[in-house]
């Protein structure tokens, strides 16, 4: 009995599946019959999947089917794909492509796209740095970009006017701040090393929805997609909640273990310029000090650190952060000097081992660097980003020309070593635009 039984079940499952087939064909002739003989049936699904990749995003122009005339359109109607199945489709709606593409769409919306968090403090005249840097952040980036910018209140309207105009990109979203501190010591706050330079420290504190945090100075140019550096957070173990790289590799030349009058983080400090956060982890956790055996949390602690070294501080909040991994140097990552690749690295020489195998990530252009003669080579890198705009022939053309000014500055020691400065953004360049449309 058991085996009429499964001789049954299987001949059902086979009936089955070739309702199923007979379906599908009718499916596909009633598309093929209805476009035309227009294309292959994947059509409208590969014109959908274009339309809304990175490169329309780019301004780089829509793939869907208004953009192609010829090209049959019948998928307009996605609440018929939704609750339907295929085969029961009206003839003027795209039948089996349809379905998958809902269900393709549905993959999407259950699965939503991760944003990056970039932070960044602007006062006084650095507006047009600002904007660059965020350029090169737009530049190269996959996920969608979530700017958060602390600003004066007179720059407010000049970054609007801009970023609005780049909405063309459909790639980021923005926030603008004013500039705030702890009402009981505002005034400290402001004035501690440049003004609104402290405001990084209360981040964690006023961005309280945002889990994890990007902070760039506003000297900084991203030479390879913020993905990457992102993609560190994953590389913290259970008790890391920031990442910073070394403020010097050479001791000989270090600010820290020759000037400092304050503990420091390791054996030459950290630089703060580029900082990524595990904001969640440090609002939650309890710091370890030397102003009193109790754990402090982060909102506890900044104004009694002030307190106790105002005075023997050089470099303001990033003294401070020195003096908090010195004391909790289980919390920190440290990153590689070519995240965060600054003049000290080659003015004396080239210090940067990382920097020379695979060039630079991230350049920043401190101490005003951009804009005087001291350093041509990091002032031809500013300048060619700043004026280049977002069309992708501009980026990739821009190459060359860097590359001529570079070979003007080889009478500076950074000038001897160009070829770092554009080896990673060459790379970066060509994965991005190189690559076939459908790629991107």
């Amino acid at each position: 009995m058991r085996r009429y039984l499964r001789v049954v079940v299987l001949c059902l499952a086979c009936g089955f599946c070739s309702l199923l087939y007979a379906f599908s064909q009718l499916a596909v002739s009633l598309e093929e019959g209805a476009g035309g003989g227009s294309g292959k049936p994947q059509a409208a699904a590969a014109s959908w999947l274009a339309g809304g990749g990175r490169g329309a995003g780019r301004g780089a122009g829509s793939a869907g089917p208004a953009a192609h005339p010829g090209r049959s359109d019948r998928c307009k109607d996605f609440s018929l794909c939704y609750w339907n199945p295929y085969w029961m489709l009206p003839s003027d709606v795209c039948g089996m492509n349809c379905f998958w593409e809902a269900a393709f769409r549905y993959s999407l919306k259950m699965q939503p796209v991760e944003e990056v968090h970039l932070a960044v403090v602007a006062c006084g005249e650095r507006l047009e740095e600002t904007l660059t840097m965020l350029k090169s952040a737009l530049i190269f980036s996959i996920k969608p970009l979530q700017f958060h910018i602390f600003a004066e209140d007179q720059l407010h309207d000049s970054f609007k006017g801009i970023l609005n105009s780049w909405s063309f990109l459909q790639t980021f979203n923005y926030s603008l701040y004013p500039i705030t501190f702890p009402s009981e010591n505002a005034a400290e706050w402001k004035k501690l090393f440049k003004p609104c330079a402290s405001q990084r420290l209360f981040l964690p504190l006023i961005l309280k929805e945002v889990d994890s945090l990007l902070y760039v100075d506003t000297d900084i140019l991203f030479l390879r997609p913020v993905d990457d550096i992102w993609s560190l957070l994953k590389k913290f173990n259970s008790t890391q909640i920031a990442a910073m790289a070394p403020e010097h590799e050479e001791p000989r030349i270090g600010w820290y273990n020759r000037f400092a009058r304050h503990p420091y983080y390791g054996k030459t400090g950290v630089n703060s310029g580029v900082m990524l956060m595990n904001m969640t982890r440090m609002r939650r956790k309890y710091f370890k000090n030397d102003m009193t055996s109790v754990r402090l949390r982060w909102g506890d602690i900044l104004m009694p650190l002030l307190k106790k070294y105002k005075l023997n501080i050089t470099w303001g909040d990033q003294d401070l952060l020195n003096i908090i991994f010195f004391h909790n140097p289980e919390s920190l990552f440290v990153f590689p000097c070519q995240w965060n690749y600054r003049p000290d690295h080659c003015i004396y020489g080239s210090n940067c081992q990382e920097a020379e195998e695979e060039g630079i990530f991230i350049l920043h252009g401190n101490r005003g660097v951009y804009h005087d003669d001291k350093q041509p080579a990091f002032r031809a890198i500013y300048e060619a980003l700043r004026n280049c705009s977002f069309e992708d022939d501009n980026i990739h053309s821009l190459l060359k020309p860097l590359e001529l000014e570079l070979q003007k500055t080889v009478h500076t020691y950074c000038g001897k070593i160009y070829k770092i400065f554009i080896k990673q953004l060459t790379k970066s360049i060509q994965d991005r635009y190189d690559r076939p449309p459908k790629e991107r």
